[in-house]
This record gives C-alpha cells, sequence and structure tokens, in this order.
C-alpha cells in the first residue's frame, strides 16, 4: 500500500536530490492513522542561499496537489552547507497542532 509519506518522499526526492532526507508520519500525536500530520528534514544544494519562506515556497510547489491531501507539514529545509556546518544534533519539535483542518473535521 502506497502511504502519503510514500507520495511525499517520491516528490521530494524528485524536485531536490537531497543529500539527506527523513520524513516521519506524526499523525498519531493528533488523528491516529489518518495520515495527516508530517515531519520532513530536507538538505538539498537548491536551498543555498535562500530564505526559509524561499525554501518552504520550492517545497509546496513541488508538492503541487499534494498539498491538499493532508493537514500540517514541519519542514526543517537545509543547505548542504548549513547541514554540515551546524552541529545539528537534534530537529525541534514539530508544533503542537490546534486542529481546525478540512482533515481534521473528516477525521471526527
Amino acid at each position: 500500500m502506497i502511504t502519503m509519506a510514500d507520495n511525499i518522499k517520491a516528490a521530494l526526492l524528485a524536485a531536490f536530490m537531497p543529500s539527506f532526507f527523513n520524513i516521519e508520519d506524526e499523525s498519531q500525536f493528533h488523528h491516529k492513522g489518518k495520515q495527516t500530520h508530517y515531519k520532513v528534514v530536507l538538505v538539498s544544494d537548491a536551498f543555498e542561499g535562500l530564505s526559509t519562506v524561499k525554501r518552504h515556497q520550492l517545497v509546496y510547489s513541488a508538492l503541487g496537489d499534494l498539498m491538499q491531501q493532508f493537514h500540517a507539514l514541519a519542514l526543517h529545509t537545509y543547505s548542504l552547507n548549513e547541514w554540515h556546518s551546524n552541529t545539528l544534533d537534534t530537529i525541534a519539535a514539530s508544533p503542537v497542532c490546534h486542529g481546525g483542518g478540512l482533515h481534521d473535521l473528516q477525521a471526527n
């Protein structure tokens, strides 16, 4: 069975050819088993010199219509230089979701 995480991963790997990629399904912290909340760590040369906003816009563009199929995406985007020059022992926890999205309404 192909999951939403599989679809997100395929789109981002194709678009960015990352040096490092990780995706976590965090839906269990919100609506168990609903595939609605994800956390992505993406390291790519494509992010070099770009602001966080521009990086996120690139990711959203790469995901296209998939963006309409889940509720939340916590993005941690780094250029390869940033990834190597910082000691990133941990990636920040995703923010607490307060619901209110279309997928939250469908889950009830």
